[in-house]
């Protein structure tokens, strides 16, 4: 894939308030600020992913990009230049209808007291900053660890993804308001071990909320030595083909940073040592897992840093499990089911280690809206009860399949037996 340069020049105005923002009193570097810009006339990402802005959504012939003016500067000299994209001012400030980090933990803790039998919270590690990163397993039985086929959850990689939480605490209730009272959900629950890490970035998402305006903050607080930047693009830190790709940056300024290595943000860490926790006897139990974000709507499944469909970990077979069970789902949903690489190259991503590493068929959901139009990262907590309420379904495909994902193309005797 290749990118037709449109030649323009940054906005000065733009530019001029950004700088603003990188240089301190006396001229000492500061945390650089990132925008939102549109660069018109292109059709593909490739090039403009690998300067190291974060690319917000891919139109038909323009791309939306989160980035600081060194960023824009660099895109300038490749021959990418952008305008600053405006939100409308009335989704310009936090929403009370978002759940807070110290809200969420409430909720965890009123629901497994509501439903003891079925649902139990683990601590699996801490943030940067020192705050419980919090898992809810859903099973009968649950104080037990059963040979079951586990699924996992999990939600706000990316700090201003605050719709994902949302989802988190949609999928708790759903399981557990549910038991009893759906067949469907009760002989899920009975027959899987369920787990949800409802936030896995939470630094990052408090800091994001805690301004007079959304601060569009994507990484976690995690101070980069040697820099007076703060924060790891938390999914380019997983420790399969990290930074391999163009599909991350190693600048610490960059919104898209991946750390000084793999999983060097405590946040990747944690979670990946949750997930290598759950080898039993040399097997891993979980088997299947989405990873949600906004937003763009779209299930995005392995791997992100090839355009290959067929490559080195993926056979045949194992690329169209995901493909078909990512087209079932999204049948269900109405979002555009694709290869994660179709829409840009990533590298050091969950997604790709998820499988590479563990074996476990994944996908991404990138959720509502469609386009920046409707609010992009931040639309109104209006729409929480309907865009959560529209994965019900889709998830439950997953669930339905997790005892073998193969069987979605006729292989479970090949692969599950």
């Amino acid at each position: 894939m290749s990118l037709t340069p449109v030649r323009r020049t940054l906005v000065p105005v733009a530019a001029s308030a950004l700088l603003l923002g990188l240089l301190a009193p006396g001229g000492a570097t500061a945390e650089p600020s990132y925008d939102l810009y549109e660069i018109t006339g292109v059709s593909t990402a490739e090039e403009i992913a690998a300067s190291g802005v974060a690319i917000d959504h891919v139109g038909e012939d323009s791309v939306l990009v989160t980035g600081s003016v060194h960023d824009m500067a660099e895109l300038d000299d490749l021959g990418y230049a952008a305008e600053p994209y405006a939100i409308p001012e009335t989704l310009a400030n936090p929403d009370p209808g978002y759940t807070t980090y110290p809200e969420l933990l409430e909720i965890v803790d009123e629901l497994v007291a509501a439903n003891p039998d079925i649902a139990a919270k683990e601590v699996y590690g801490r943030s940067h900053e020192g705050q419980d990163l919090v898992a809810v397993k859903i099973s009968d039985n649950v104080s037990v660890d059963e040979d079951q086929p586990e699924v996992l959850f999990t939600h706000s990689q990316h700090a201003r993804e605050h719709l994902t939480v949302e989802m988190a605490i949609h999928l708790m209730r759903l399981f557990t308001d549910g038991y009893g009272e759906d067949e469907r959900v009760t002989g899920l629950v009975d027959s899987r071990e369920i787990w949800i890490l409802p936030n896995v970035n939470p630094d990052g998402s408090e800091y994001d909320m805690a301004g007079d305006t959304w601060r569009d903050w994507r990484k976690n607080r995690q101070p980069d030595e040697g820099s007076s930047s703060i924060g790891t693009d938390l999914n380019r830190n997983w420790a399969y083909n990290w930074g391999c790709c163009n599909g991350s940056s190693g600048d610490p300024s960059s919104i898209t940073y991946r750390g000084d290595s793999a999983e060097s943000a405590p946040e990747v860490r944690a979670v990946a040592d949750f997930v290598r926790s759950r080898v039993v006897d040399g097997e891993q139990q979980i088997t299947s897992a989405i990873d949600f974000h906004t937003y763009s709507e779209l299930i995005l499944w392995p791997y992100g840093y090839t355009y290959d469909e067929v490559t080195d970990g993926m056979n045949r077979e194992e690329y169209d499990t995901h493909r078909a069970l990512g087209e079932y789902m999204a049948e269900a949903n109405g979002y555009t089911p694709q290869q994660s690489s179709d829409l840009y190259v990533t590298d050091g991503s969950i997604n790709d280690w998820l499988w590479a590493d563990q074996s476990i068929v994944n996908y991404t959901y990138e959720m509502y809206p469609k386009s920046a139009g409707d609010g992009g990262f931040y639309p109104p907590s209006s729409v929480i009860e309907r865009e959560t309420a529209r994965n019900e379904e889709a998830v439950l495909r997953l669930l339905d399949y997790a005892d073998c994902p193969y069987r979605i193309i006729g292989e479970e005797e090949a692969y599950c037996s």
